[in-house]
């Protein structure tokens, strides 16, 4: 890979550091409430009394519904700017996610499950566009990784709360979709700060004055190719990701079907661990993209992922599977540190709230059976198999996708080049 020179730092606004944490922790507790349902959707089989295979549809039909939220949000924020929806967006999900805890049958969590991806749906794709839109352009790549480290961030915080909640103090799951109360506010305390995107008021009065709507946008056969090509990727992608990461604690944790038959405390350790490496990667090689360019590192983290699942799905011992499941997050997020800059690189200007977050969850409603099918492939033919066989192909896929894309590394926001009418092609 040969490099380009090294941006110059420009040091962020107090409006574009609140802007980026607050895209940073939204997405934080996307992932905390996510991966609390994966750590303890066990315990509420046994108590509801649903197999396990019918216990995975609860995180199906959350992640089913998130196009709908990233429509309804996304359309929003383009025609009223990305604050006010990303506020009601956080308020929604949070009331959501706090019902959970009071769910009184597998019934109802189904459905509160599902308000909840639409709340989800719309957390990322404004999220990103806000944050990637207030940062400067030879910085969007560090940032990006940053960004979607806090799903790894997330994760770990499921992690941390379950290991001292349940663990530590034995409190059951109720208490902790209650405890996801806290850092959600926290996210709106410092949502509530921050000023509206500037990219969007300037889209604005050009769609004003040249009246472009969002409709002559989806006229630009650039703009439609491309709006298939990233569901596409975003489906191989979130393949990659889920099906690294959904069913592994339960693997780490089964005592049957080449389970690696570990302890609890044991499981949780190396999910912290492998979190760890996750954030390490995502900052890494999302910094790396700025230099190397969006598709090389994507491709470059999706190939030495490969030789990676031997170990991280055949290990029978403490010790190698904490080795691979460092070094398969490591990869598999570098590979997703690099797609908050690189979405909102190829979404044109006029519907940006729209195009990165429904692109984003129609893959990740195309990946919703992910954990499912782990699970049926693991009743029949063991755990390794199913991790395997499910990894593999979605590497080779997310490496030959990326390479055949567009990429518009350091593209201007609001200027004629980004625009989805001014201009026909990517770079």
């Amino acid at each position: 890979m040969s490099a380009v020179a090294a941006p110059a730092r420009v040091p962020l606004t107090p409006d574009q550091r609140s802007s980026f944490l607050a895209a940073f922790l939204g997405w934080t507790m996307d992932a905390f409430d996510y991966f609390i349902v994966v750590l303890v959707y066990a315990d509420i089989a046994r108590e509801f009394g649903v197999s396990l295979p019918k216990m995975a549809f609860i995180t199906t039909v959350t992640l089913l519904m998130r196009p709908v939220g990233a429509l309804i949000f996304g359309l929003w924020a383009d025609r009223v700017g990305r604050r006010v929806p990303l506020i009601v967006d956080v308020c929604f999900y949070s009331a959501v996610g706090f019902a959970c805890a009071f769910a009184p049958n597998f019934t109802v969590l189904i459905v509160l499950r599902l308000l909840y991806g639409i709340g989800m749906g719309g957390e990322w794709g404004l999220g990103a566009a806000l944050a990637m839109e207030k940062i400067p352009a030879a910085r969007r790549g560090f940032f990006s990784g940053l960004l979607q480290e806090g799903y790894s961030t997330g994760y770990l915080l499921a992690a941390a709360v379950y290991l001292v909640l349940h663990q530590a103090f034995g409190l059951g799951w109720r208490y902790l979709f209650a405890f996801s109360i806290l850092p959600a506010l926290i996210s709106l305390i410092v949502r509530s700060r921050v000023k509206e995107s500037e990219v969007w008021e300037t889209t604005r009065e050009r769609k004003v004055s040249s009246q472009v709507s969002a409709a002559a946008v989806f006229k630009n056969p650039t703009v439609i190719r491309r709006f298939v090509f990233l569901i596409v990727l975003m489906t191989a992608f979130n393949w990659m990701s889920h099906g690294t990461q959904d069913v592994y604690p339960t693997f780490l944790k089964a005592t049957e079907d080449g389970g690696a038959a570990l302890s609890s405390d044991t499981a949780l350790v190396i999910a912290i661990v492998y979190n760890v490496g996750a954030i390490i990667g995502g900052l890494v090689f999302g910094g790396l993209s700025e230099r190397f360019g969006r598709r090389r590192i994507i491709v470059f983290c999706a190939v030495l992922g490969l030789p990676v699942v031997p170990i991280f799905a055949y290990s029978h011992t403490a010790g190698m599977l904490v080795l691979g499941s460092f070094l398969m997050q490591l990869f598999v997020q570098g590979a997703w540190g690099v797609i908050p800059a690189h979405l909102t690189e190829l979404s044109p200007d006029e519907v940006r709230g729209f195009y990165p977050g429904v692109t984003y969850q129609l893959g990740n409603c195309l990946a919703a059976f992910n954990l499912p099918i782990q699970e049926a492939l693991a009743a029949n033919h063991g755990y390794p198999f199913a991790l395997a066989v499910t990894i593999v192909p979605v590497l080779v896929a997310v490496a030959l996708l990326t390479a055949l894309g567009p990429e518009n590394r350091g593209v201007v926001f609001g200027s004629k080049e980004s625009s989805g009418v001014l201009q026909g092609s990517a770079r």
